[in-house]
């Protein structure tokens, strides 16, 4: 499966952003769908993921009741609405697919290309 991550930019502290996903190429909601990030010089994180028919989503302890995740299967499409932004979420942040209910990293078979989420003070 195809993912394209899109959505980023700059905002200030205690803004919102909504990140998308839009896939194609294989059957969507075949797929665990996941969101991970990256800071500068750290390592990729998970970050939310949602179950194949959206029923079930989890999150990381640090952006529990400020992130959502969300998908459409109609639209082959997943998204991470973003509130009460901080500068420690500044990072790129990675769509992926998986087969598996996993929030480990190589779990994840497809990848997106990233997209840069920018948090100032």
């Amino acid at each position: 499966v195809q993912l394209q991550a899109s959505g980023g930019g700059l905002v200030q502290a205690g803004g919102s952003l909504r990140l998308s996903c839009a896939a194609s190429g294989r059957t969507f909601s075949n797929y665990v769908m996941g969101w991970f990030r990256q800071a500068p010089g750290k390592e990729r994180e998970f970050v939310a993921h949602i179950s194949r028919g959206g029923g079930m989503t989890s999150y990381v302890d640090s952006v529990k009741g400020r992130f959502a995740i969300s998908r459409d299967n109609a639209k082959n499409t997943m998204s991470l609405q973003m509130n009460s932004l901080k500068p420690e979420d500044t990072a790129v942040y990675y769509c992926a697919a998986s087969v598996s209910w996993t929030r480990i990293r190589d779990g994840y078979d497809y990848w997106g290309q990233g997209t840069l989420v920018t948090v100032s003070s």
